[in-house]
């Protein structure tokens, strides 16, 4: 339970007003300080008020006073600025730091309220598993939770783009190239077609733009999907074309067909259906980074997809999965706004997934009516439910506050 008596450090639920240290010494938190997830004690630059004296440093924490000891912190000199330290329980009187200065211990009791709440939250199966609470969230708390979860998600999910950017080092078209592929998969097939974009030369494919048959028979030959095709005439052609600039660029290897889903996947998901349409979107020009930054593309970009066939659901997710991530990695990479205040407004104009992860936050009483607040909890259910990171949540401190103080 070391984990939950930082949390109730951290975050003051203390069950009374007053600390004292084993030695008899009031002490008055004023500034927990900040959590530090590296070497060295848990809580640094804190602020307290021992018997009348200010004093600033770090913190330690652990569920035993002999757990100094035994993580042999009184022998490392990365503790010797230590003022406090915090424990559930003392089983060891004297504590000494590395310099032979004596540390002030006091004993904090985690509240029962908190650690029943916290109990309940691991253990349930619910999904979510604050959903009796939620509703009784200020509307205000929760719409900063979610504005602080998208722009997590949108800073993750740049970071990715970002990755990719270095890999192609630095084009910009490659890199978008790379991040619509992967979309065109939706989930099943992400991964593959990432690998496949991969390895596409857009350059050379750029030099034969303007020819569809050509770049079709690139980009399917490249999957390893030109068998696909069950018209004769034309497998013919597309065969022809691909060996001619298989020769003419010495291209890779090809993508080995069975690694393309098709099982369980509906017919206009199917990988060739979506590399034709990405064939197609690179013929238009419709697929570039430098279009995207241009003002009216995202409706111009909605109008391409919708003429290959791809549905008003399918088209939404792209823009979302997409478009958005895209401006928001171009801004953070150049440090500028524009772009990303773009892909933000983008989110809020267009409607949310829906999936029964979303559905099951509507049942709490959450409105789910863009994609902005959809990106928010699919954040929320990927980086926190899913980890049971329940003492991270602003929905999880408001639980376990609230049910502190109703025991109280």
């Amino acid at each position: 339970m070391e984990k939950l008596l930082h949390y109730v450090w951290m975050h003051k639920l203390l069950p009374g007003k007053t600390l004292v240290t084993t030695d008899g010494r009031e002490v008055e938190i004023l500034d927990p300080g900040t959590h530090n997830g590296n070497r060295g004690p848990d809580f640094s630059n804190a602020r307290i008020r021992m018997d009348g004296m200010m004093w600033v440093g770090n913190v330690e924490i652990h569920t035993s006073s002999g757990d100094w000891f035994r993580h042999g912190h009184h022998t490392d000199p990365v503790y010797n600025t230590t003022i406090l330290h915090v424990v559930e329980r003392m089983d060891v009187d004297d504590i000494v730091m590395e310099n032979g200065q004596q540390v002030p211990q006091v004993v904090v009791e985690i509240p029962q309220a908190v650690r029943d709440n916290y109990e309940e939250l691991l253990v349930t199966t619910d999904y979510p598993r604050c959903h009796r609470f939620v509703p009784e969230i200020p509307r205000i708390k929760v719409h900063a939770w979610l504005d602080a979860l998208l722009a997590e998600r949108m800073e993750t999910r740049s970071r990715r783009i970002l990755d990719i950017l270095k890999e192609c080092r630095g084009d910009w078209e490659h890199t978008t190239f790379i991040t619509l592929a992967r979309n065109f998969g939706f989930g099943l097939n992400g991964d593959i077609f990432e690998m496949w974009a991969k390895r596409i030369p857009l350059q050379a494919a750029g030099k034969h733009r303007d020819n569809l048959l050509q770049i079709e028979s690139l980009f399917l030959g490249m999957a390893g999907l030109i068998d696909r095709e069950t018209d004769e005439a034309r497998h013919g052609h597309l065969l022809a074309e691909y060996r001619f600039l298989c020769n003419k660029f010495s291209l890779p290897a090809a993508i080995e067909p069975s690694l393309w889903h098709y099982l369980r996947t509906r017919p206009q998901n199917f990988p060739d259906v979506r590399i034709r349409q990405l064939a197609r979107l690179f013929h238009e020009g419709g697929c570039t980074m430098s279009r995207l930054l241009e003002p009216g593309s995202i409706e111009d970009i909605d109008k391409r997809l919708a003429t290959l066939g791809i549905s008003r659901g399918s088209r939404s997710l792209i823009i979302i999965n997409t478009v958005a991530p895209l401006l928001y990695a171009y801004d953070l990479y150049h440090g500028t706004y524009e772009h990303r205040t773009r892909a933000v407004e983008l989110l809020e104009k267009l409607p949310g997934e829906r999936n029964h992860i979303l559905m099951q936050w509507k049942a709490c009483g959450l409105d789910v009516g863009t994609a902005y607040d959809s990106q928010a909890l699919i954040q929320l259910k990927k980086e926190y439910c899913d980890h049971m990171r329940c003492l991270d949540c602003r929905f999880g401190f408001e639980y376990i506050s609230h049910t502190m103080k109703h025991h109280e």
